[in-house]
């Protein structure tokens, strides 16, 4: 995992242990005979979020910067004296999976939760933390509504919604690249439609662009050429797409395979390792936003107060 991101993930832990009132443990008199028999309950944590499938490569580095915060912090004093306990959950990025999940974790009586990584599942989930009280932090569920519909007041978040990521994706299609034909693809998803939804409406706002194509796929097919004969007919110049890597590998690939040197852009969700080891050479050139670092952001470096609001900015990456 880069550097930058391990810093995101490590503050994130500490948002979490202030949003459960952890306070930091100071020096303490030494405990009489009667204290030391006492064993106080430890504070639970569940990490929960795709950490098999396809979708792994976003979840499994939540849980391993977990693992490095919370073994620091027990080796220290854990939280007033209490040890911090880590339940680690997997929803495979699955709304049906992340509801057993949620419900398995409430029922172990944790204290807040990590989680989840897809906005899919994170929706599933949150009126099951909601109606529980438990405060619920996600590093990387983007949906808009999930903050800004007011539904959930147990839920935080660490990265900007999928609006900000869409804004600077059609801005620096149309402003920077001058481009003026998008296709907008999506994966159906809440994620990856609730996305291409807004890129979307934001072309068809601006007089500098228009969108030729917007299509849905289907997640997990094989083939893509019905959808990448639509892109190359319609004459785009640029496909927005709002989706995870799995689906924009192949698609970006076999456009590439057709001789189509269409501009691709896409989201948080592409960018990944795993997007550049599958598409291998086609990954080239495809830009993707995602989260800045905000580690020297006053906000930030305050955890101690946490927020609703966003506090990741987004900028655009190049593979």
């Amino acid at each position: 995992m880069h550097q930058k991101q391990w810093r995101l993930f490590k503050l994130f832990i500490a948002m979490i242990l202030s949003a459960a009132m952890i306070v930091a443990c100071g020096q303490k008199e030494e405990p009489t005979q009667a204290e030391e028999k006492v064993e106080l309950p430890p504070v639970k944590i569940a990490v929960v979020g795709a950490h098999s499938g396809d979708l792994a490569s976003y979840g499994i580095p939540t849980v391993r910067a977990a693992e490095l915060v919370v073994d620091h912090r027990n080796a220290l004093c854990g939280i007033n004296g209490r040890k911090i306990e880590l339940i680690v959950e997997d929803d495979a990025c699955k709304p049906e999976i992340a509801t057993s999940s949620a419900t398995k974790v409430t029922g172990e009586g944790v204290n807040v939760v990590l989680g989840h990584i897809c906005s899919g599942a994170t929706k599933a989930a949150l009126g099951i933390y909601k109606d529980s009280h438990i405060v619920t932090m996600s590093p990387s569920a983007t949906n808009p509504g999930l903050t800004q519909s007011g539904d959930y007041p147990n839920f935080f978040r660490t990265i900007a919604s999928d609006d900000a990521q869409a804004r600077l994706e059609v801005e620096f299609a149309l402003g920077t690249l001058n481009l003026s034909k998008i296709a907008v693809l999506h994966d159906k998803g809440d994620y990856g439609k609730g996305l291409a939804e807004f890129a979307k409406s934001f072309i068809e706002a601006d007089n500098r662009g228009e969108v030729v194509l917007y299509e849905g796929v289907t997640p997990g097919a094989v083939d893509y050429s019905a959808v990448v004969n639509k892109i190359k007919q319609s004459e785009a110049q640029a496909v927005i797409f709002g989706g995870y890597h799995p689906e924009a590998s192949k698609i970006v690939s076999q456009m590439r395979k057709k001789a189509m040197d269409t501009i691709f852009i896409s989201d948080d969700g592409v960018k990944d390792d795993t997007f550049i080891k599958v598409a291998g050479e086609y990954a080239e050139g495809v830009y993707a936003t995602g989260p800045m670092d905000t580690s020297k952001n006053p906000i930030a470096i305050e955890p101690s107060r946490p927020t609703r609001r966003n506090t990741a900015k987004t900028r655009a990456h190049s593979t």
